[in-house]
C-alpha cells in the first residue's frame, strides 16, 4: 500500500494498492476497461458487486455523462494497470432536501424535469452564466435521449422528443458560442443539419462560428441557407455578412503586413551579408584548376 491521497473532489480518498505503469493518459474522448469490487465500509467489507465473479471487465466511454460521473474522476485518476482504493463518504439527507439526478429518475419524472432545467438554463443564461447554463441543457437533453431510445426512430413520439432535444442543443450552442468555443459549436449543429436540413437556427449558429475561425466560405453559404429557410431574416443576415466582409478585410490587411515585415527582414539579412567585407567569397576556378582537381580526386 503506497499511501493515501485526498482526492479533488470532497468525500473521496485513494489508496494505491499497485502502482501502474507509463504516464497518466490524458483522457479528452476514448473508452476504459476496467474491473471493480463495491464493498460497504463495514468491519465484514461486504461485498456488492464484482465484476471479476460477472466474467467480464466493465467499459465506459470518457466523456459521454455515465449515469455515476464521479468514477470518470476516480478512472482518471489512474495509471494503466494501477490497482486503487476509493472510499467515499455517505451524505443522509431527508427526501424533501435531495434532488435525484436525472439517471434515477423513470420515464415520467424525466420528461416532467426537461422543462423546469430548460427554464433554469434559460435563466442562468440570461444572467450570463454561461457556462452553468450549459449544464442544465445538458441534463436536459439526457433526459430526452434516455426516453427517446425507447421510442421508434422517426415516428410522432420520436420525432417530438427530436424537437425538443435540438432546441436544447442549439441554446446549449449558444452559450458555447459565447464561451468562444467555436469548433464545438460547429460539431453539434453540423449533426442537427445532417439529420434536419430545415433547421434554420443551426445554419446562423454554425454560420457565426465559421466566422470566428475565419471560413469565410463556410459562414457565407450558412449564411445564405438562413435566408433561403427564411426570408424574415434578411436583415439579420445583411448585417451578418457586413461583419464577415470587414472581419475578413481585416484579416488579410494584418496577415499583408505580417508576410511584409517577414519579407523586409529577410531581405535586410541578405543585404547585411553581402555588405560584410570579412566574408569569404570563393574563388571561381578555372577550367584547367577543375580538371586538375578532378584528376588528383581520382588518384
Amino acid at each position: 500500500m503506497e499511501g493515501i491521497m485526498m482526492m479533488g473532489v470532497e468525500g473521496i480518498k485513494k489508496t494505491i494498492l499497485h502502482g501502474g505503469t507509463g504516464e497518466k493518459p490524458k483522457f479528452v474522448t476514448g473508452s476504459v476497461t476496467f474491473h471493480f469490487r463495491t464493498e460497504l465500509c463495514n468491519d465484514e467489507r461486504t461485498v456488492i458487486d464484482d465484476s471479476k465473479k460477472a466474467g467480464m471487465p466493465m467499459e465506459m466511454v470518457i466523456g459521454n455523462l455515465f449515469k455515476l460521473d464521479v468514477w470518470e474522476i476516480l478512472l482518471m485518476s489512474m495509471h494503466i494497470g494501477e490497482v486503487a482504493e476509493f472510499c467515499c463518504d455517505v451524505i443522509v439527507q431527508q427526501p424533501s432536501e435531495y434532488d435525484r439526478e436525472s439517471w434515477a429518475l423513470n420515464d415520467e419524472e424525466r420528461l416532467k424535469a426537461v422543462p423546469v432545467l430548460h427554464g433554469q438554463g434559460n435563466k442562468l443564461f440570461k444572467q450570463g452564466r454561461y457556462d452553468d447554463a450549459t449544464l442544465k441543457y445538458k441534463e436536459a437533453i439526457m433526459c430526452i435521449k434516455n426516453v427517446q431510445t425507447k421510442e421508434k426512430a422517426w415516428e410522432a413520439p420520436w420525432l417530438r422528443l427530436e424537437k425538443m432535444a435540438n432546441t436544447l442543443t442549439l441554446n446549449y450552442c449558444q452559450c458555447l458560442l459565447l464561451m468562444e468555443e467555436y469548433y464545438e459549436v460547429i460539431e453539434h449543429t453540423t449533426d442537427i443539419i445532417n439529420q434536419h436540413p430545415g433547421a434554420m437556427k443551426a445554419f446562423y449558429l454554425r454560420g457565426k462560428a465559421h466566422m470566428e475561425v475565419w471560413n469565410e466560405a463556410e459562414a457565407r453559404d450558412d449564411f445564405m441557407s438562413v435566408l433561403d429557410l427564411d426570408p424574415g431574416m434578411k436583415k439579420t443576415i445583411k448585417k451578418e455578412l457586413a461583419v464577415l466582409k470587414m472581419r475578413m478585410e481585416l484579416k488579410n490587411e494584418e496577415d499583408r503586413l505580417k508576410y511584409k515585415g517577414m519579407f523586409t527582414k529577410m531581405a535586410r539579412e541578405q543585404e547585411s551579408e553581402l555588405e560584410n567585407p570579412d566574408q569569404e567569397i570563393p574563388e571561381q576556378m578555372s577550367p584547367e584548376q577543375e580538371t586538375t582537381e578532378v584528376q588528383r580526386k581520382h588518384r
